[in-house]
C-alpha cells in the first residue's frame, strides 16, 4: 500500500461571466477552486461582461447590474444584483444571430440554451457560478467548487489567500500571473505554501469564426467552435492520460 502523500492544489479568483479558457484551466488544474466574491464589485472589469466574436469584431456580453447607490464603492460581488430581467433571452439571441454557423452550434445548442433561458438568478454571483459549474461538468472537469464565504476571511490581501489555503488543506497555491504585481510571495514561504503563477502563452489557435484569430474571448466561442474537442486546446487536459 503506497504511503505516498497527496499534496493538494487551489486557486482563488473572483467569479466572471462565461470565462475564457484560461479560467477554466485554472480551475482544472486545480483540487479545489474558491469563488473569492467576498471582494468588492468592480466596474468595467470581467466580473458581469465578456467578449465573443461577431462579423464587425470583438463584442462585449455585459449583464446589466446595479451602479449606483450608497453602497456601490463597497458592495461585494456576491451582494450585486442584477437590474435586467430579460438579460438571459438578450445575450441568448446575440449568440444565435453570431454563432448559428459555428461548426458544433447545433450540438450544443440545447445546452447553452437551457443554461440561458433558464437562468432567474438575481445574483450576479450566482449566474456566474451557474455557467462556470455546468460548462466544468460539460468539459468533465471534476474540480471542487467553493466560496469563499464557507471560510473565515483575515485582513490583508497577501493574508486573506493564505488563511484559504490553510483551511482548505492547500499545500500548493496556483495564482493569475497578474497578482504577481501585489502577492508578498515571502508569506507564502513563511506559511509552508507553494506559490505557483499560472502561464497562459502557448495557446495553439482553433477554428475560430470572423478573423483575425482572437484567445482572449469566451469558452463558448471554442465550443461552439471546436466542440469536445476544445479540451485539445486547454492546457488542463495536454498531460492527462487518455
Amino acid at each position: 500500500m503506497s504511503t505516498e502523500k497527496k499534496y493538494k492544489k487551489i486557486a482563488i479568483l473572483q467569479s466572471n461571466y462565461i470565462p475564457w479558457k484560461g479560467y477554466f484551466d485554472i480551475i482544472g488544474l486545480v483540487d479545489e477552486f474558491i469563488l473569492f466574491d467576498d471582494m468588492q464589485y468592480t466596474k468595467n472589469d470581467w466580473r458581469n461582461r465578456n467578449k465573443i466574436k461577431t462579423p464587425q469584431g470583438l463584442k462585449w456580453l455585459s449583464i446589466p447590474v446595479e451602479t449606483s447607490g450608497r453602497l456601490t464603492n463597497t458592495r461585494l460581488i456576491r451582494e450585486t444584483k442584477i437590474i435586467d430581467a430579460n438579460w438571459n433571452k438578450k445575450h441568448w439571441n446575440t449568440l444565435l444571430l453570431n454563432y448559428s454557423k459555428a461548426e458544433y452550434f447545433n450540438e450544443f445548442k440545447s445546452f447553452f440554451e437551457e443554461l440561458y433561458l433558464n437562468c432567474h438568478e438575481e445574483f450576479l454571483s450566482k449566474i456566474n457560478y451557474r455557467f462556470i459549474k455546468n460548462i466544468c461538468d460539460l468539459l468533465e472537469i471534476k474540480t471542487k467548487l467553493s466560496w469563499s464565504m464557507d471560510y473565515i476571511l483575515p485582513e490583508g490581501k497577501t493574508e486573506k489567500l493564505i488563511s484559504l489555503c490553510i483551511q482548505a488543506g492547500a499545500d500548493y497555491y496556483l495564482s493569475g500571473p497578474s497578482a504577481k504585481d501585489y502577492i508578498n510571495e515571502n508569506l507564502f514561504k513563511e506559511a509552508g505554501i507553494q506559490l505557483e503563477f499560472m502561464d497562459y502563452s502557448g495557446y495553439p489557435e482553433y477554428r475560430q469564426l470572423f478573423p483575425p484569430f482572437e484567445h482572449g474571448v469566451s469558452i463558448i466561442d471554442l465550443i461552439f467552435n471546436e466542440g469536445l474537442e476544445a479540451k485539445k486546446y486547454m492546457k488542463c487536459f495536454w498531460n492527462r492520460n487518455s
